[in-house]
């Protein structure tokens, strides 16, 4: 069996605040191999994005840090490298396609340079290649007349040209991993279709593993081979996609998949009305307690929940950090 491409241990990323370190991520383990999707869900707030921040090294300066554990790509700890190190990494062998891209996208700069720039830095093409490949990638990304459309800028693009735009940068190098953060966020329906699948068919033609940031649980069926729930910054539960779905074993996990409307075959005059899940994510302060921090919005919860923090029990190949999974 071979190892994992990317490897989580024990990952511990801390915030700074007046009253001192809270952790927003706590003790978070998981792992990615080569080819595979693997998706992130969870409310905002659960520290989905600020892992992506750690993977990539980018987590806000003088505020954000890494407490504790190993992020293990091909072996070496990402965590420990120097900056030079993870500029040599970041943009070329794992790539993050970011939430909004007209704000990640420079507005003085042709598209076609920001993607140039991506190959000349890593990959030290000359200009004229490098201009040659940028029009291949937006090609590639199904931009339409890509010859004409590279020496466009941003704003002379649409919301969903702009997010292919991003991908074309984020594939731009081939990389090994590529992190999606809400990558159809403020797109419509139908091009939120499109980019999904896009990100499909290129990860089938690259062999490119994918860690895809989502509340959309559709897109985690469709898209995703293994899917990682996270809530206050721990993991919550963990499995292939399928029996997560059909038999979640925690509570949390269950209050998301039934948020979901499904289409029925036949209408019916009477419907089952949508649940909710009750309260908000707990503040800051409340993370890193010793105690299930799902406890006060779930409808489970005992003393037992209150003042221990659950062990992750596995059944076959999923995990569910709950005192009740086996009876979720």
């Amino acid at each position: 069996m071979t190892d994992p491409l990317l490897k989580i241990e024990n990952l511990r990323i801390e915030l700074k605040l007046r009253s001192g370190p809270i952790p927003v991520i706590d003790d978070l383990s998981l792992e990615l191999n080569a080819g595979e999707t693997l998706s992130f869900v969870g409310e905002s707030g659960c520290g989905k994005s600020m892992t992506a921040l750690a993977i990539m090294g980018l987590l806000p300066e003088k505020v954000g840090s890494i407490g504790g554990g190993r992020i293990l790509f091909q072996g070496n700890d990402m965590a420990r490298m120097n900056p030079a190190e993870l500029r040599a990494i970041r943009g070329n062998e794992i790539s993050m396609i970011f939430q909004e891209p007209m704000t990640s996208l420079n507005p003085v700069y042709t598209v076609g340079e920001q993607i140039a720039e991506v190959l000349r830095r890593h990959k030290g093409m000359g200009q004229a290649d490098a201009w040659k490949r940028a029009t291949e990638l937006m090609d590639a990304v199904r931009i339409p007349n890509a010859k004409a459309r590279v020496g466009d800028y941003p704003h002379q693009m649409s919301g969903g040209q702009r997010q292919r735009v991003m991908i074309a940068i984020a594939l731009a190098c081939a990389p090994k991993i590529l992190i999606a953060d809400e990558p159809t966020t403020a797109l419509d329906v139908t091009v939120q279709a499109q980019i999904f699948d896009l990100l499909r068919d290129l990860g089938r033609d690259t062999g490119t593993a994918t860690i895809l940031i989502t509340h959309d649980m559709g897109a985690v069926a469709e898209m995703a081979d293994r899917m990682v729930v996270m809530y206050a910054g721990r993991k919550a539960e963990e499995g292939p996609v399928e029996p997560v779905i059909s038999h979640p074993r925690h509570p949390y996990t269950k209050g998301l998949i039934s948020c979901v409307p499904h289409l029925l075959a036949e209408l019916t005059e009477e419907r089952p009305d949508l649940t909710e899940v009750p309260g908000i994510v707990p503040s800051l302060g409340s993370f890193g307690a010793d105690a299930c921090l799902f406890a006060s919005r779930c409808y489970m919860a005992d003393a037992q929940c209150r003042n221990a923090r659950p062990p992750e029990v596995a059944f076959g190949p999923q995990t569910s950090a709950c005192w009740k999974a086996d009876i979720v």
